[in-house]
């Protein structure tokens, strides 16, 4: 039987296989915010395919967290009834679904917003990026509210976990780095005051709404003196402690892509995630540039991780989970109105 299509759990919560399809920006909410049809199609196709767990695009805990303006957004109870039917949409068609709480921080291009971070250092000099506003302890107490309360609002839209976005130079993410954080009170300075924000984010998230919580973080900074997978190791143990279920392993985006890069061959971020599993003791979501049925088994197979990432691929083939019941001969997998096409 193959790994990739056997089912998994999460936090207590079972997927009926290991395709997880990751949070991919698309950039299609109006400005205020809501799950509009576009979404409802981008993602019930995916659920329609076969996927076991959606995770939905960088959703802003509050209208400042917003990357742009056509973000999609948890900040306020209106938002609870249409992402509702997407929940609904997407649990009709077999799949699990999770919604990723975030904040951009620095990296908020909407004009009308004051982008904030824990230091004021740009992202870039280069628009449309800002000089942020540091936030004031009082600030970041608000933020954690305001994740808490963008969670409540999740389990309440029927969301079967929570991802916090702790990756890809975004807010949290910012609080990590010691390049964007140049603090010198509990938030900034040691490691463990840069990790203090995530780390109280996650317990307070999972006490809130007794869900699996996913935390998404970047194992590499890939910048000299930067954040390494070292310091991500040291996270994840801290992070499973806090409440965490399972750490999604990206790397970068905390830096213009201008700056030293990796190659960004297949499967170039899979270490990261293998030695985040077996040191850090946790599971593991592998990401990047996976792209075929036969390497994420391999990679389930290599104990690498516990789930597997698929973002570009499933754009090109939302029917990708229902490609690899054929590949593995798993027949069963195949719902008898899709077979025909098969």
């Amino acid at each position: 039987m193959s790994l990739l299509l056997q089912a998994g759990t999460i936090g207590g919560v079972t997927l009926k296989n290991r395709i997880v399809m990751p949070p991919m920006c698309m950039y299609h909410a109006e400005h205020d915010g809501h799950p509009n049809p576009f979404h409802l199609l981008h993602y019930g196709s995916k659920a329609l395919g076969g996927v076991g767990l959606i995770i939905v695009e960088a959703t802003a805990i509050e209208s400042r967290g917003r990357i742009s303006e056509n973000d999609l957004g948890i900040w306020e109870d209106a938002h609870i009834p249409t992402h509702r039917t997407l929940t609904s949409i997407c649990h009709d068609n077999g799949a699990k679904i999770a919604l990723q709480l975030a904040h951009a921080g620095r990296k908020c291009e909407c004009s009308s917003e004051i982008p904030v971070a824990p230091s004021a250092i740009a992202f870039s000099p280069e628009a449309p990026y800002r000089i942020p506003t540091a936030l004031a302890l009082e600030e970041i107490e608000e933020i954690k509210g305001s994740f808490v309360r963008a969670a409540l609002r999740a389990k309440d839209a029927g969301y079967d976990m929570v991802e916090i976005h702790g990756a890809h130079g975004y807010l949290l993410c910012e609080f990590l780095s010691p390049l964007s954080n140049r603090r010198n009170d509990r938030y900034g300075g040691t490691f463990e005051n840069r990790c203090r924000l995530l780390l109280e984010v996650t317990e307070a998230v999972k006490v809130a709404i007794n869900l699996p919580v996913i935390v998404r973080i970047s194992a590499e900074e890939w910048m000299e003196e930067g954040w390494n997978i070292e310091d991500s190791i040291a996270l994840s143990k801290a992070l499973k402690t806090a409440g965490a279920d399972i750490i999604h392993v990206s790397a970068g985006g905390n830096q213009p892509l201008t700056q030293t890069q990796p190659p960004f061959v297949p499967l170039y971020q899979a270490d990261y995630a293998k030695r985040i599993r077996n040191e850090g003791s946790i599971p593991t979501i592998a990401v990047g540039l996976i792209t075929t049925p036969a390497e994420g088994e391999a990679l389930l197979m290599g104990g690498v991780c516990d789930f597997v990432a698929y973002g570009r691929s499933l754009l090109r083939n939302p029917n990708l989970a229902l490609a690899a019941a054929k590949e593995f001969h798993e027949s069963d997998k195949i719902p008898a109105s899709f077979r025909r096409g098969f």
